[in-house]
């Protein structure tokens, strides 16, 4: 018994480490944390190895997110859980000013949470009050972290196939306005991700909730040393908020 202990803990260790290397300093979260009272179904994730052990070390963090933050995650869950209980799909829209960086990150890792806690009712979209690029920084840092993604044109404004499970649909990414005809119309949960869209877009049209959980822009640290770790990390934050969001939906439906 004390051999197989010793062996799982070296087998943690290697695999946090192998995390932190990559630009998050996070702690593992503790014994009760909130990982360990859902079940999930690994049968069909279908993840890349890259992208099993990024998730596997963000899981592990759901219960270091600050208090105060929480609050905020946790009224997107109760928006979420309201509506699949309501037997129907819910549509969430990650609004940013110029949809090139936090709210694409938003996007994907919603799905990728969506998919993991075996949620199937929920489509993830993207948009801005503006439309620019999907910034090649956020695209890099996505590959990164474990999705595949592939242009499908080479405009200045490029789309992208985004995938992460065979098992669930290509998404295709590119910055458009958040009412782009490409993203819903009405009946959506509008998910603010920057300050300075919430605060432009004070009512959102079609919308049938709003949140806001507002996020630094990696945009701070373009073109200096500290640019390829401030996007991970960026990154990083956004999925591990994804999953404990999603996770708490999972328990409650």
């Amino acid at each position: 018994m004390k051999t197989i202990r010793v062996s799982l803990i070296l087998a943690l260790a290697i695999t946090f480490v192998g995390f932190s290397s990559c630009g998050n300093s996070s702690d593992p979260a503790n014994e009760n944390s909130v990982k360990d009272t859902v079940a999930t179904d690994t049968s069909n994730w279908g993840f890349s190895p890259i992208m099993q052990q990024f998730v596997d070390s963000i899981s592990q963090n759901l219960e270091d997110i600050d208090s105060a933050r929480k609050l905020e995650l946790n009224t997107l869950a109760a928006y979420i859980t309201e509506s699949l209980k309501a037997d129907s799909i819910v549509k969430l829209t990650y609004i940013c000013t110029h949809n090139s960086r936090r709210s694409h990150m938003a996007q994907l890792w919603s799905a990728v949470a969506a998919h993991y806690y075996g949620i199937k009712s929920v489509e993830t979209y993207s948009g801005g009050t503006e439309a620019t690029a999907f910034n090649p920084r956020s695209v890099a840092c996505l590959k990164k972290q474990g999705f595949d993604i592939t242009p499908l044109n080479e405009e200045k404004n490029t789309q992208y196939s985004v995938v992460f499970s065979p098992a669930v649909p290509a998404v295709k990414a590119f910055s458009k306005i958040y009412n782009d005809p490409s993203n819903p119309q009405n009946g959506f949960i509008a998910v603010m991700t920057c300050s300075h869209a919430d605060e432009a877009c004070p009512v959102v049209n079609g919308a049938s909730k709003r949140v806001a959980i507002p996020y630094i822009d990696p945009k701070i640290s373009d073109d200096t040393d500290l640019e390829s770790q401030t996007y991970y990390q960026r990154s990083a934050q956004i999925a591990t908020e994804a999953f404990y969001a999603f996770k708490r939906v999972k328990g409650g439906i």
